[in-house]
C-alpha cells in the first residue's frame, strides 16, 4: 500500500488553483509540493496546513493506494 495525492491534485482543479497557489495559501515549501507531487511521504503538520489552507478534510486529499507486486 502507498499513499497517493491524486485527490488533492483533482481538488485543486475543481477550485482553479494552480500547486503554486496552494504553495502560498498553505505556507508550505515548493519541495513539500514536489514530494506530494511523487507520492512521497510528508509531514503531518504540511498536510494539516493543506487541510487548513483549503478547508477540507484529510481523506478529501489523499488515500491509500493499492501497489501491484509479485509474492514469490
Amino acid at each position: 500500500m502507498a499513499i497517493s495525492y491524486k485527490k488533492l491534485w483533482k481538488l485543486l482543479i475543481d477550485k482553479d488553483m494552480k500547486k503554486k497557489d496552494l504553495q502560498q495559501l498553505a505556507g508550505i515549501s515548493a519541495a513539500s509540493i514536489t514530494k506530494l507531487g511523487k507520492n512521497e511521504n510528508v509531514n503531518t503538520e504540511i498536510i494539516e496546513k493543506i487541510c487548513i489552507a483549503l478547508q477540507c478534510d484529510v481523506g478529501d486529499i489523499m488515500e491509500m493506494a493499492n501497489e501491484d507486486y509479485i509474492i514469490l
